[in-house]
């Protein structure tokens, strides 16, 4: 039964999570859509020093037959696929009816391109404290792509063409995503609630053969790069390095999927790109899976967006890192001669399973 027509559903308190980069805007928004829809408002700054003060309200709430419901305001170092694991849980207190997304129109493609990390977690082990880094750009695009909704801020000064442009390239981002101005007040609730298995963001739906985006501009392109080969990783890198870095095929902003390197053959890995920020870690090894249908990736299965692409260009430049005839002919004795520049993985031996 679908919760949204599920009585016990109804019990639960309804959770909208307002995100954003941008503190003070995104605070105004969330503050603002408290006040208009009557709910109650965990600021950033309460959910960052007590992550559990949402539970405590959830017990607070029953007991008192409290029927207001919340927005949370995610500070912006939140992982959004884990608060969306903790508010659509079927088995908790809360129902996710939206993630509204509030986006600074006017430094979004380069605040994307940026290279600058935030703290994301510090755990303190012993006497020192162990700081984990996550690229604020990665931050940023994860927001856009679950969103339910994209508010634009500072755009007063973009053209309706520069505006048009950033709408089709969030649209890319995040097909299922209503885009509005600051200006037009989406609601809270989007209308359908999020479960915990999520295919919003763009890549995941282009991959899936499923990619509707809403606003579509000449200049935005998403293109799907799939093949069974797998990739010599001293090409691949001089390709990312220099060509794709410096433009030559358009401004990549995005690209995401699975990939395998020859040199790592037996390894499905997740291909992660933002900007000029790249990482690729991986997912699984072969034997540890029993369907063939499961293998997620023989060799490349990859979304690429981006403004002004050069689809033949890029796609072309990417089949010369493959490997070759010869060397595919040559088989993996020969494969792991080959330099490989990508940073090791930490992974369990692969006689684990």
């Amino acid at each position: 039964m679908d919760d949204a027509s599920n009585p016990r559903a109804q019990c639960k308190a309804d959770v909208t999570v307002v995100a954003g980069a941008c503190g003070p805007e995104r605070h105004q928004y969330a503050r603002s859509l408290a006040r208009r829809e009557g709910r109650v408002l965990f600021d950033a700054s309460r959910i960052a020093g007590d992550p559990d003060a949402v539970v405590r309200w959830l017990h607070g709430r029953a007991l008192s037959a409290d029927p207001r419901d919340a927005v949370v305001e995610a500070p912006l170092h939140a992982d959004m696929t884990h608060l969306i694991g903790e508010y659509a849980d079927p088995g908790g207190g809360t129902q996710l009816s939206g993630i509204i997304a509030v986006v600074d129109a006017l430094h979004l493609i380069a605040d994307l391109r940026g290279e600058d990390y935030v703290v994301t977690d510090l755990t303190r082990r012993g006497v020192r404290d162990e700081a984990r880094f996550t690229a604020r750009a990665q931050l940023m695009v994860q927001q856009i792509e679950y969103a339910s909704a994209v508010v634009l801020v500072s755009s007063d000064g973009l053209s309706a063409q520069q505006i048009g442009l950033l709408q089709g390239l969030i649209s890319h981002l995040s097909p299922h995503a209503a885009i509005v101005t600051a200006r037009q007040e989406p609601a809270g609730r989007s209308g359908q609630l999020y479960t915990q298995d999520q295919t919003r963001p763009g890549w995941v739906c282009l991959l899936n053969s499923d990619f509707r985006p809403a606003h579509d501009h000449p200049r935005v392109l998403s293109l799907r790069y799939e093949t069974p080969r797998a990739f010599h990783p001293k090409r691949l890198k001089a390709l990312l390095d220099g060509p794709v870095e410096h433009e030559e095929f358009g401004k990549l902003i995005r690209s995401s999927g699975f990939c395998r390197l020859a040199t790592r053959p037996h390894i499905t890995a997740h291909w992660e790109h933002v900007g000029t920020l790249f990482s690729m870690s991986p997912l699984t090894f072969d034997h540890q899976m029993t369907d063939p249908e499961e293998i997620l990736a023989f060799g490349q299965d990859l979304a690429l967006t981006g403004i002004d692409l050069d689809h033949e260009g890029l796609t072309s430049a990417l089949d010369e890192a493959l490997l070759t005839d010869e060397e595919l002919a040559a088989g993996p004795s020969r494969w792991s001669s080959f330099a490989d520049p990508f940073p090791g993985w930490a992974t369990s031996s692969e006689a684990d399973g």
